[in-house]
Protein backbone atom coordinates (compact mmCIF):
# COMPACT_ATOMS: atom_id res chain seq x y z
CA UNK A 1 0.00 0.00 0.00
CA UNK A 2 0.94 3.66 -1.03
CA UNK A 3 0.22 6.87 0.73
CA UNK A 4 -1.35 8.57 -2.18
CA UNK A 5 -1.93 11.95 -2.27
CA UNK A 6 -4.69 12.91 -4.63
CA UNK A 7 -4.64 16.69 -6.03
CA UNK A 8 -7.06 18.34 -9.10
CA UNK A 9 -3.84 20.23 -10.18
CA UNK A 10 -0.37 18.44 -10.80
CA UNK A 11 1.82 18.17 -8.15
CA UNK A 12 5.24 19.39 -10.15
CA UNK A 13 2.79 23.32 -10.80
CA UNK A 14 2.59 23.56 -6.59
CA UNK A 15 5.58 25.39 -5.03
CA UNK A 16 6.96 24.03 -1.66
CA UNK A 17 4.51 20.61 -1.67
CA UNK A 18 6.89 18.11 0.82
CA UNK A 19 9.20 16.22 -1.83
CA UNK A 20 7.75 12.52 -2.47
CA UNK A 21 10.70 11.05 -1.51
CA UNK A 22 11.61 12.48 1.89
CA UNK A 23 7.87 12.71 2.48
CA UNK A 24 6.40 9.15 1.81
CA UNK A 25 3.69 10.53 -0.03
CA UNK A 26 2.53 9.71 -3.52
CA UNK A 27 1.30 12.52 -5.97
CA UNK A 28 -1.56 11.37 -7.88
CA UNK A 29 -3.67 13.69 -10.67
CA UNK A 30 -7.35 13.93 -10.46
CA UNK A 31 -9.70 16.72 -11.63
CA UNK A 32 -12.66 14.85 -11.49
CA UNK A 33 -12.27 12.71 -14.68
CA UNK A 34 -13.92 9.20 -15.05
CA UNK A 35 -11.05 7.27 -14.46
CA UNK A 36 -9.52 7.39 -11.25
CA UNK A 37 -5.65 7.61 -11.19
CA UNK A 38 -5.06 4.67 -8.81
CA UNK A 39 -6.80 2.46 -6.21
CA UNK A 40 -8.87 5.16 -3.93
CA UNK A 41 -8.02 2.58 -0.99
CA UNK A 42 -4.90 4.09 -1.13
CA UNK A 43 -5.35 7.88 -1.04
CA UNK A 44 -4.42 9.06 2.40
CA UNK A 45 -5.16 12.83 1.66
CA UNK A 46 -7.89 13.96 -1.10
CA UNK A 47 -8.32 17.31 -1.91
CA UNK A 48 -11.74 17.54 -3.86
CA UNK A 49 -11.59 18.95 -7.62
CA UNK A 50 -12.71 22.70 -7.41
CA UNK A 51 -16.43 23.31 -8.12
CA UNK A 52 -17.62 19.08 -8.76
CA UNK A 53 -21.05 18.73 -7.98
CA UNK A 54 -21.71 16.82 -5.33
CA UNK A 55 -21.91 13.24 -7.72
CA UNK A 56 -18.00 13.74 -8.46
CA UNK A 57 -16.80 14.94 -5.08
CA UNK A 58 -18.69 11.57 -3.28
CA UNK A 59 -17.46 9.24 -5.68
CA UNK A 60 -14.54 8.13 -4.99
CA UNK A 61 -15.03 8.18 -0.80
CA UNK A 62 -16.82 4.90 -0.45
CA UNK A 63 -13.74 3.44 -1.56
CA UNK A 64 -11.68 5.36 0.54
CA UNK A 65 -10.60 3.26 3.66
CA UNK A 66 -7.33 5.22 4.51
CA UNK A 67 -7.95 8.36 3.68
CA UNK A 68 -7.02 10.66 6.70
CA UNK A 69 -7.82 14.16 5.58
CA UNK A 70 -10.77 15.47 3.08
CA UNK A 71 -9.57 19.06 1.17
CA UNK A 72 -12.10 20.95 -0.27
CA UNK A 73 -11.25 23.84 -2.70
CA UNK A 74 -14.16 25.53 -1.72
CA UNK A 75 -15.41 28.17 1.56
CA UNK A 76 -18.47 25.60 1.53
CA UNK A 77 -18.24 22.03 2.44
CA UNK A 78 -21.47 20.57 1.00
CA UNK A 79 -21.10 18.79 -2.16
CA UNK A 80 -18.79 16.81 -0.37
CA UNK A 81 -20.17 16.39 3.49
CA UNK A 82 -23.03 13.63 1.69
CA UNK A 83 -20.39 11.26 0.97
CA UNK A 84 -18.54 11.61 4.79
CA UNK A 85 -20.91 8.41 6.31
CA UNK A 86 -18.76 6.31 4.04
CA UNK A 87 -16.06 7.12 5.89
CA UNK A 88 -14.19 5.76 8.63
CA UNK A 89 -14.09 8.01 12.03
CA UNK A 90 -11.14 10.25 12.55
CA UNK A 91 -10.82 11.57 8.97
CA UNK A 92 -10.70 15.44 8.78
CA UNK A 93 -12.17 17.82 6.88
CA UNK A 94 -10.79 21.19 6.06
CA UNK A 95 -12.39 23.87 3.82
CA UNK A 96 -10.60 26.41 1.71
CA UNK A 97 -10.52 29.55 4.30
CA UNK A 98 -8.03 32.26 2.77
CA UNK A 99 -8.44 31.16 -0.61
CA UNK A 100 -11.69 33.00 -2.16
CA UNK A 101 -12.10 35.65 0.45
CA UNK A 102 -10.43 38.68 -1.84
CA UNK A 103 -12.56 37.12 -5.26
CA UNK A 104 -15.73 36.55 -3.25
CA UNK A 105 -15.55 39.89 -2.02
CA UNK A 106 -15.11 42.00 -4.96
CA UNK A 107 -18.19 40.35 -6.92
CA UNK A 108 -20.25 40.94 -3.61
CA UNK A 109 -19.14 44.87 -4.45
CA UNK A 110 -19.41 44.40 -7.88
CA UNK A 111 -23.10 43.05 -7.55
CA UNK A 112 -24.14 45.91 -5.22
CA UNK A 113 -22.68 48.91 -7.19
CA UNK A 114 -24.04 47.23 -10.85
CA UNK A 115 -27.33 46.73 -9.15
CA UNK A 116 -27.68 50.16 -7.55
CA UNK A 117 -26.23 52.31 -10.15
CA UNK A 118 -28.32 50.38 -13.09
CA UNK A 119 -25.41 48.64 -15.22
CA UNK A 120 -27.47 46.09 -16.74
CA UNK A 121 -29.71 48.88 -18.28
CA UNK A 122 -26.84 50.60 -19.43
CA UNK A 123 -25.70 47.76 -20.87
CA UNK A 124 -29.10 46.84 -22.73
CA UNK A 125 -28.91 50.22 -23.68
CA UNK A 126 -25.38 50.37 -25.12
CA UNK A 127 -26.97 47.14 -27.31
CA UNK A 128 -30.04 49.82 -28.34
CA UNK A 129 -28.04 52.44 -28.50
CA UNK A 130 -30.20 54.32 -26.01
CA UNK A 131 -28.93 57.09 -23.86
CA UNK A 132 -30.71 55.95 -20.67
CA UNK A 133 -29.40 59.04 -18.08
CA UNK A 134 -30.95 59.83 -15.14
CA UNK A 135 -31.12 59.57 -11.57
CA UNK A 136 -29.56 56.38 -10.37
CA UNK A 137 -29.65 54.55 -6.52
CA UNK A 138 -25.72 55.17 -4.87
CA UNK A 139 -24.58 52.82 -2.07
CA UNK A 140 -23.31 56.15 -0.18
CA UNK A 141 -25.74 56.51 2.92
CA UNK A 142 -26.84 53.15 2.60
CA UNK A 143 -27.71 50.75 4.95
CA UNK A 144 -26.20 47.13 4.49
CA UNK A 145 -26.67 44.11 6.52
CA UNK A 146 -24.34 40.90 6.08
CA UNK A 147 -25.44 37.69 6.99
CA UNK A 148 -22.58 35.21 7.39
CA UNK A 149 -19.88 36.88 9.21
CA UNK A 150 -16.98 34.60 8.67
CA UNK A 151 -13.92 35.31 6.54
CA UNK A 152 -15.96 36.61 3.63
CA UNK A 153 -18.52 38.25 5.11
CA UNK A 154 -15.65 40.43 7.04
CA UNK A 155 -13.53 41.05 3.74
CA UNK A 156 -16.65 42.19 1.87
CA UNK A 157 -16.94 44.75 4.95
CA UNK A 158 -13.23 45.54 4.61
CA UNK A 159 -13.99 46.62 0.64
CA UNK A 160 -17.36 48.59 1.85
CA UNK A 161 -15.19 50.82 3.48
CA UNK A 162 -14.52 53.56 1.55
CA UNK A 163 -18.47 53.99 0.18
CA UNK A 164 -19.53 55.80 3.01
CA UNK A 165 -22.48 53.14 4.12
CA UNK A 166 -24.43 54.99 6.69
CA UNK A 167 -24.26 51.89 8.82
CA UNK A 168 -23.35 48.24 7.95
CA UNK A 169 -24.98 45.40 10.85
CA UNK A 170 -23.39 42.08 11.03
CA UNK A 171 -25.09 38.47 11.43
CA UNK A 172 -23.40 35.04 12.34
CA UNK A 173 -24.29 32.15 13.71
CA UNK A 174 -22.08 32.56 16.64
CA UNK A 175 -22.48 36.28 18.18
CA UNK A 176 -19.57 38.31 19.29
CA UNK A 177 -17.67 41.54 18.94
CA UNK A 178 -15.19 42.79 16.23
CA UNK A 179 -12.86 45.38 15.64
CA UNK A 180 -15.20 46.66 13.06
CA UNK A 181 -18.40 46.33 15.86
CA UNK A 182 -20.82 43.59 17.37
CA UNK A 183 -21.98 40.67 15.49
CA UNK A 184 -25.39 39.76 16.01
CA UNK A 185 -26.97 36.06 16.43
CA UNK A 186 -29.57 35.35 13.71
CA UNK A 187 -32.51 36.10 16.54
CA UNK A 188 -31.77 39.14 15.37
CA UNK A 189 -33.06 39.07 11.92
CA UNK A 190 -36.72 40.48 12.40
CA UNK A 191 -35.42 43.64 13.52
CA UNK A 192 -32.56 44.11 11.51
CA UNK A 193 -34.05 43.36 8.07
CA UNK A 194 -36.77 46.05 7.80
CA UNK A 195 -33.62 48.67 8.37
CA UNK A 196 -31.19 47.45 5.49
CA UNK A 197 -31.18 48.87 2.65
CA UNK A 198 -28.81 46.11 1.02
CA UNK A 199 -28.98 42.64 2.36
CA UNK A 200 -25.77 40.39 1.74
CA UNK A 201 -25.93 36.72 2.15
CA UNK A 202 -22.44 34.87 2.85
CA UNK A 203 -23.27 31.91 5.15
CA UNK A 204 -22.23 28.67 4.32
CA UNK A 205 -25.23 26.19 3.43
CA UNK A 206 -26.16 23.79 6.26
CA UNK A 207 -29.24 22.01 7.68
CA UNK A 208 -30.06 25.59 9.50
CA UNK A 209 -29.08 27.66 6.46
CA UNK A 210 -31.23 26.17 3.14
CA UNK A 211 -34.27 28.18 2.71
CA UNK A 212 -33.21 31.20 5.41
CA UNK A 213 -33.83 33.32 2.52
CA UNK A 214 -37.89 32.14 2.50
CA UNK A 215 -41.12 34.30 2.02
CA UNK A 216 -41.58 35.26 5.97
CA UNK A 217 -37.56 36.90 5.67
CA UNK A 218 -38.04 38.53 2.21
CA UNK A 219 -41.67 40.36 3.33
CA UNK A 220 -39.34 41.72 6.58
CA UNK A 221 -37.11 43.37 3.69
CA UNK A 222 -37.76 46.92 3.20
CA UNK A 223 -39.45 48.14 0.35
CA UNK A 224 -36.59 49.03 -2.59
CA UNK A 225 -34.04 46.50 -1.05
CA UNK A 226 -31.33 44.85 -2.92
CA UNK A 227 -30.67 41.26 -1.84
CA UNK A 228 -27.66 40.04 -2.80
CA UNK A 229 -26.25 36.09 -2.58
CA UNK A 230 -23.11 35.04 -2.92
CA UNK A 231 -23.32 31.74 -0.72
CA UNK A 232 -25.57 29.27 -1.78
CA UNK A 233 -28.61 29.05 -4.07
CA UNK A 234 -30.28 26.83 -2.03
CA UNK A 235 -30.04 29.60 0.71
CA UNK A 236 -32.97 31.25 -0.62
CA UNK A 237 -35.98 29.99 -1.57
CA UNK A 238 -36.76 30.52 -5.28
CA UNK A 239 -40.43 30.81 -5.81
CA UNK A 240 -40.61 33.15 -3.13
CA UNK A 241 -37.97 35.88 -4.79
CA UNK A 242 -39.42 35.28 -7.56
CA UNK A 243 -43.02 36.52 -6.26
CA UNK A 244 -41.20 39.51 -4.33
CA UNK A 245 -38.98 40.66 -7.19
CA UNK A 246 -41.83 40.08 -9.62
CA UNK A 247 -43.92 42.92 -7.83
CA UNK A 248 -41.11 44.98 -7.82
CA UNK A 249 -40.85 45.32 -4.11
CA UNK A 250 -37.20 44.28 -4.07
CA UNK A 251 -34.49 43.61 -6.54
CA UNK A 252 -32.07 40.97 -6.50
CA UNK A 253 -28.32 40.00 -7.50
CA UNK A 254 -27.63 36.66 -7.14
CA UNK A 255 -24.33 35.07 -8.14
CA UNK A 256 -25.67 31.70 -7.03
CA UNK A 257 -29.18 29.96 -7.73
CA UNK A 258 -31.25 27.16 -6.94
CA UNK A 259 -31.64 24.86 -9.71
CA UNK A 260 -28.27 25.55 -10.38
CA UNK A 261 -26.88 25.92 -13.19
CA UNK A 262 -30.16 27.96 -13.94
CA UNK A 263 -31.81 26.38 -16.72
CA UNK A 264 -32.85 27.96 -19.84
CA UNK A 265 -36.05 29.17 -19.77
CA UNK A 266 -35.98 29.71 -15.74
CA UNK A 267 -37.96 32.96 -14.88
CA UNK A 268 -35.54 34.13 -12.98
CA UNK A 269 -33.67 34.76 -16.05
CA UNK A 270 -36.04 37.30 -16.98
CA UNK A 271 -37.33 38.61 -14.06
CA UNK A 272 -37.13 42.31 -12.99
CA UNK A 273 -34.58 43.94 -10.87
CA UNK A 274 -32.66 40.66 -11.27
CA UNK A 275 -29.02 40.86 -11.89
CA UNK A 276 -27.45 37.12 -12.39
CA UNK A 277 -23.80 35.95 -12.96
CA UNK A 278 -23.13 32.45 -13.14
CA UNK A 279 -21.35 31.14 -9.80
CA UNK A 280 -17.94 33.12 -10.32
CA UNK A 281 -17.58 34.48 -6.90
CA UNK A 282 -14.54 32.32 -6.56
CA UNK A 283 -13.37 31.49 -9.83
CA UNK A 284 -10.72 34.28 -10.76
CA UNK A 285 -7.27 34.80 -11.58
CA UNK A 286 -6.48 34.83 -7.73
CA UNK A 287 -7.59 31.12 -7.11
CA UNK A 288 -4.82 29.56 -8.16
CA UNK A 289 -2.16 30.88 -6.23
CA UNK A 290 -4.01 30.95 -2.83
CA UNK A 291 -5.15 27.36 -3.95
CA UNK A 292 -1.58 25.91 -4.02
CA UNK A 293 -0.44 28.14 -0.99
CA UNK A 294 -3.14 26.05 0.93
CA UNK A 295 -2.20 22.97 -0.49
CA UNK A 296 1.30 23.13 -0.04
CA UNK A 297 1.02 24.63 3.40
CA UNK A 298 -1.66 21.51 4.61
CA UNK A 299 0.65 18.74 2.88
CA UNK A 300 3.58 20.06 4.86
CA UNK A 301 1.61 20.37 7.71
CA UNK A 302 0.00 16.71 7.37
CA UNK A 303 3.85 15.04 6.12
CA UNK A 304 5.08 16.47 9.64
CA UNK A 305 1.76 15.17 11.77
CA UNK A 306 1.05 18.80 12.43
CA UNK A 307 -2.25 20.39 13.07
CA UNK A 308 -4.18 21.21 10.08
CA UNK A 309 -5.32 24.59 9.18
CA UNK A 310 -8.94 24.90 8.50
CA UNK A 311 -10.84 21.98 10.24
CA UNK A 312 -14.57 22.04 9.80
CA UNK A 313 -15.18 18.51 11.10
CA UNK A 314 -13.88 15.41 12.33
CA UNK A 315 -15.45 12.31 11.31
CA UNK A 316 -17.18 9.85 14.23
CA UNK A 317 -16.87 13.36 16.05
CA UNK A 318 -19.53 14.69 18.64
CA UNK A 319 -18.28 18.08 19.23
Amino acid sequence: MTSDVWLPIPADEIEGLPPAADSGLTYRLWDGGEDFPADPADCVFYTVPYMSGATTATRPLPSMSSVRVVQTLSAGTDNVEPGLGSLRSGVRLCNARGVHEASTAELALALVLASLRGLPGFVRGQDAEEWRSGFYPALADKSVLIIGYGAIGAAIEDRLAPFECARVERVARSPRTTERGVVRPFTELPALLPEADVVILSVPLTAGTKGLVNGEFLAAMKDGALLVNVARGAVVDTAALLAEVTSGRITAALDVTDPEPLPAGHPLWHAPGVLISPHVGGSTSAFMPRAKRLLARQLTRFAAGEPLDNLVLTTGSTA
